[in-house]
């Protein structure tokens, strides 16, 4: 019973962390539409199609960076969808570097963070999805 209870406690506050980067009160440079397109964009240089369709139809205007061939430069977002690519495809080789030029392109730093927060949360929901695939198979 306690399992199932910390469970639920999980589901929320996984809920709440998706609304903070999702839907935040103070959301900066970076719409829902465009965190939403950055979100299915991850989901899908992860391999989760189905989390990628559900955020990608939040994506409005943005709806062409949900697709990881499209490198953000008809939004002026070209940067910002490499730094986005690399930190959730090639998390090991993120650099210093790789924020200077998201500064130098005139990214201030509360909006780096907003970006840094949204793969982390995107990382940590595709790794429990995955968890929950495991679980089911264990149980199947």
């Amino acid at each position: 019973m306690a399992a199932v209870e910390g469970r639920a406690n999980i589901f929320e506050m996984t809920q709440a962390a998706e609304d903070a980067v999702l839907r935040p009160k103070d959301e900066g440079p970076w719409s829902h539409d465009l965190r939403a397109a950055l979100a299915a964009r991850i989901a899908k240089l992860n391999d989760e199609a189905d989390l990628a369709a559900r955020y990608a139809g939040d994506a409005g205007g943005f709806a062409a960076l949900a697709d990881p061939g499209h490198d953000g430069t008809a939004q002026g977002l070209t940067h910002v969808v490499a730094f986005m690519d690399k930190v959730a495809a090639d998390t090991r080789n993120v650099a210093a570097d790789d924020i200077v030029g998201l500064q130098a392109a005139g990214v201030a730093d509360a909006d780096i963070v907003r970006l840094a927060e949204l793969n982390a949360f995107l990382a940590y929901q595709i790794r429990v999805i995955a968890g929950l695939r495991l679980m089911r198979g264990a149980f199947a």
